[in-house]
């Protein structure tokens, strides 16, 4: 017993130093290391290209807020000839299990958005290394935030703005757009600031319900040493269960949500909640849509021939809710 209390002790201090417990580089969830490990299996795969041709303006290395020492940065995608009046704009976030991932992985989405017609920014967010949940969530919102004050500069129209995210970006991005007025993801919110709501959500093979037992068999797995989620919450499911159902959107569904468009994998493991969560909106008159990309691997939005489908299914619900 004392050897359990001892290794469990030092967990908790490698959790509560950040960086001492030598997490993933956040380089370690690229569209490059992904493809090395997809390839073998789908040797058909090609990573998404992410130059911008002539119809798109990009300007990267936008700092949207300055978190201590830590400029946080967005790269923003613009038609570059945009119809008359302003555009729709969406807020991306990228995925690596809370832990890892760069923001140019949604690149290639946010050219491609950007040629339908839509303002689409890449972020950076802080990732657990650096800070436990909620930060990221409250990165994310202050991003849209930053979108909507930042709307006549660019030509973005601030009452059509929508978040979206794969993998740990999606559920992200569900919990920011979800969560409502609450406080708690948005501390420098309220009364007489730029609001940071969305109008839509875009979830693409992200959790919807942490304390679902499918999602717990995965993130409080005790073999794993902690696991992506228990080292984002600084503990497992059976210390801190209030926490672990507070991160979870499934549980914020009300009649103001907003819509929110599903891309799922064939994967279900990583999109865990999501019948449950649809189900919830359609009790209460929310809309919401499901779109399926059957034999995908998770993360299938960084690659050829998978990242078509995932831009028109997007398009299209955004269309329909944003324009």
């Amino acid at each position: 017993m004392r050897r359990t209390y001892a290794g469990l002790a030092a967990v908790l201090l490698l959790v509560s130093a950040g960086t001492a417990a030598q997490p993933p580089a956040p380089e370690s969830y690229t569209a490059a290391t992904t493809y090395k490990k997809l390839a073998p299996a789908y040797p058909f795969i090609r990573i998404a290209g992410s130059e911008a041709p002539a119809s798109v303006r990009a300007l990267t290395g936008i700092t949207y807020v300055q978190r201590g020492g830590h400029a946080l940065q967005l790269d923003l995608y613009l038609p570059a000839q945009p119809k008359a009046g302003p555009v729709p704009g969406i807020v991306f976030v990228h995925g690596g299990g809370w832990r890892a991932g760069v923001r140019a992985n949604f690149a290639p989405m946010a050219i491609r958005m950007a040629e339908r017609g839509y303002a689409a920014a890449a972020i950076s967010y802080r990732l657990s290394p650096e800070a436990l949940y909620p930060a990221a969530v409250q990165d994310a919102r202050v991003a849209v935030r930053w979108m909507r004050t930042h709307a006549a500069e660019y030509g973005i129209d601030p009452s059509k703005i929508a978040i979206g995210g794969g993998s740990a970006g999606g559920h992200i991005a569900a919990l920011a757009g979800v969560s409502g007025d609450a406080a708690r993801f948005d501390p420098d919110g309220g009364p007489g600031t730029v609001s940071s709501a969305v109008q839509a959500i875009v979830n693409i093979d992200g959790l919807s319900d942490f304390t679902s037992e499918a999602a717990r068999r995965y993130e409080d797995d005790p073999a794993r040493q902690p696991s992506s989620a228990g080292a984002w919450f600084g503990g497992r499911y059976a210390a801190m269960p209030a926490l672990w159902r507070e991160a979870s959107p499934l549980f914020y569904v009300n009649a103001k949500t907003p819509p929110v468009l599903f891309i799922g994998s064939a994967q279900p493991r990583f999109s865990s909640g999501r019948e449950e969560m649809v189900a919830r909106m359609r009790e209460v008159g929310v809309p919401s849509r499901v779109v399926l990309l059957p034999e995908t691997p998770h993360s299938f939005w960084l690659f050829e021939p998978w990242i078509g489908p995932t831009v028109e299914a997007t398009v299209a619900f955004l269309d329909a809710y944003l324009r």
